[in-house]
């Protein structure tokens, strides 16, 4: 992925504030974690020493984790709610019906960091579903692609902006 491939991601205050904390204090670990493993080192052989491989795992995961919240937190656009009521875009909560089916459902078209405290399914707009609905009106019926290949077709029924 490149730069020009990247998308801003919406996040209100709280879950950008949240998501700071978090890869701060992942930050301010790293010396700990280092001195495990240093610890873990000195314990001998490293080809049978468990606890060696559990804290190079465990930095591995924790370095991850970093890269991942400093990219989405360099993207992230931060308490821009939406405007536009009833255009799907970014930090809208979204009713939409499914083809055939006479039900429908409430997402939130966004990153899973905010949808989390929100207790809404969260459809990110980068996928075929978040991307087909991108710009759509109520009343609109959009398809897009299933992984097994076939299609879907859905209709949106009401967008509005998140409340958090």
């Amino acid at each position: 992925m490149t730069v020009t491939d990247t998308q801003a991601t919406w996040l209100t205050q709280d879950a950008y504030d949240r998501l700071k904390q978090e890869l701060d204090e992942l930050i301010a670990n790293r010396p700990v974690i280092a001195a495990e493993i240093n610890a873990r080192r000195e314990e001998g052989d490293l080809k049978e020493n468990g606890g060696y491989h559990a804290a190079r795992e465990e930095q591995g995961q924790q370095e991850a984790r970093i890269r991942q919240l400093q990219e989405l937190l360099r993207t992230a656009k931060v308490g821009e709610t939406p405007s536009d009521s009833d255009t799907a875009a970014p930090g809208m909560v979204l009713k939409i019906r499914y083809d055939g089916d006479d039900e429908t459902e409430t997402v939130l078209l966004g990153s899973r960091e905010e949808g989390s405290r929100a207790d809404l399914e969260v459809v990110s707009p980068n996928s075929p579903l978040g991307a087909a609905l991108l710009g759509a009106h109520p009343g609109d019926t959009r398809a897009y692609q299933l992984p097994d290949g076939g299609s879907m077709e859905v209709t949106l029924v009401s967008a509005e902006p998140f409340r958090a």
